[in-house]
């Protein structure tokens, strides 16, 4: 609860933000489970603003196809599903106002500007607020009090409470006060209001929505799964998951997902490997994000890794690029122009050259700080899953030690783990790649 407060005569509503989907959603059923309590109707929103930050029309496209199959979804169980469109430090408790609802239930989010949103919200409105955490399977305020020093820390308190916390997913009910018609959302007139910036053009390519995740999400138990950790060090095998960008927009549940995974009878390494970065990197991350308010910054580096990189702060740089010369790969290093160039097409980027990338702009950069903006900024405007915990902890990671140790010391990086091009020909087959990116 992040506010007590006075219920109203109107409905229990349920501000969806973090987790896009109506089925395996904690947050849905838990604000379902207080609408028959108290014997009220369940109304769902979404805000959208144009100025979120790092977001790009490659993101409201996916954002808008998903939301428009949830209303579809919602409609079968006549719950009304409205979009506001503007600040939701404005919308929110304006509307509010107008319907006088019993309570509102709201997504878990460790990102500051969500963060925001719901103080400001919570200011302005004298009805009880109530967040869940439907996105990480252990919610992260009680996995951990603070902030986790790495995986090897978060790890055995997550093995703990696991079992506590597979509870199967009931399933969604009809409203309890069946509401004669419900109205359509003017999708054209939505997207009318939306000022959006056109770095990132949409991917074509990428199937957004609930029912593309649960599509791929089999594909890849029963296709690939069993092949992970042969595959998912090496570019050129295409042995990821491709889920990242479902998780991130909430289409598909972390918890579901691993659910369907240990049905399976034999699990090999392939699937320990993969529920290891889907349980304990993917909720180390929102750990990170949530008790470190500077977790895109050089302030948010471990006291070792800002003393080694001020160490080293006026070593001499071999190459040194600027944010648009990194953003249309126009770097010496035809590995990383090609890593660039499919990020910039397809919006993704391979696990193990998302690391070689972000080091390699700290070494070509004058200084950490500016190499943590250029990265941060391209993965935001890029990924199909920027502006996600995991992508703020991976560059702090790569160019800041986060979660990692002191290394052997180094001109530029100091103490921060090195990588080069040598290390990933002795991976992959690097020439392949270039000649598949697409690059020149």
């Amino acid at each position: 609860m992040l506010k007590d407060g006075q219920r109203n005569t109107g409905p229990v509503i349920y501000w969806m933000s973090r987790d896009q989907r109506v089925h395996h959603n904690w947050a849905l059923l838990f604000a379902q489970e207080l609408s028959y309590t108290w014997k009220k109707s369940l109304m769902v929103i979404f805000t959208i603003t144009s100025d979120y930050p790092g977001a790009e029309i490659r993101h409201y496209t996916i954002l808008i196809d998903g939301l428009k199959e949830i209303e579809k979804e919602l409609f079968r169980f006549n719950i009304p599903f409205r979009i506001l469109s503007g600040d939701p430090a404005i919308e929110v408790p304006v509307f509010c106002r107008e319907i006088n609802p019993a309570a509102l239930v709201t997504d878990f989010d460790p990102l500051r500007q969500k963060r925001k949103w719901k103080q400001q919200v919570s200011e302005q409105i004298s009805l009880p607020v109530y967040e869940v955490d439907a996105h990480n399977i252990i919610p992260c305020l009680t996995v951990s009090n603070k902030k986790e020093y790495g995986a090897y820390t978060l790890r055995p308190k997550i093995k703990k409470l696991m079992p506590e916390y597979l509870d199967k997913f009931p399933e969604v009910k009809k409203n309890i006060e069946p509401i004669p018609q419900v109205i359509p959302n003017n999708w054209q007139k939505i997207m009318q209001r939306l000022t959006l910036n056109h770095h990132a053009l949409a991917v074509k390519e990428f199937d957004s929505g609930p029912g593309a995740a649960l599509r791929k999400m089999k594909i890849f138990i029963y296709e690939g799964l069993d092949y992970y950790d042969v595959k998912k060090n090496d570019p050129n095998q295409n042995g990821t998951s491709m889920l990242s960008p479902y998780l991130h927009y909430g289409h598909l549940s972390a918890q579901y997902l691993l659910m369907e995974i240990i049905k399976r009878e034999h699990l090999n390494s392939g699937a320990a490997g993969f529920i290891e970065e889907l349980v304990v990197r993917r909720e180390l991350s929102d750990n990170f994000c949530y008790y470190n308010p500077h977790y895109d910054s050089f302030e948010g580096f471990p006291q070792w890794a800002k003393d080694t990189l001020n160490n080293h702060r006026k070593d001499e740089r071999e190459y040194l690029y600027s944010m648009e010369q990194f953003e249309n790969s126009q770097t010496h290093d035809q590995l990383w122009n090609a890593v660039q160039h499919i990020l910039t097409v397809k919006g993704t980027m391979h696990g193990y050259l998302r690391m070689y990338w972000a080091k390699k702009i700290l070494e070509w950069t004058s200084s950490p700080e500016e190499a943590l903006h250029i990265a941060i900024t391209l993965n935001d405007r890029y990924q199909l899953d920027g502006r996600d915990p995991n992508g703020y902890t991976g560059c702090c990671w790569s160019i800041g030690g986060v979660h990692d140790r002191p290394w052997t010391e180094r001109p530029v990086f100091g103490k921060i783990r090195y990588m080069n091009y040598a290390g990933c020909k002795r991976k992959f087959n690097v020439d392949q790649f270039i000649k598949n990116s697409g690059y020149r």
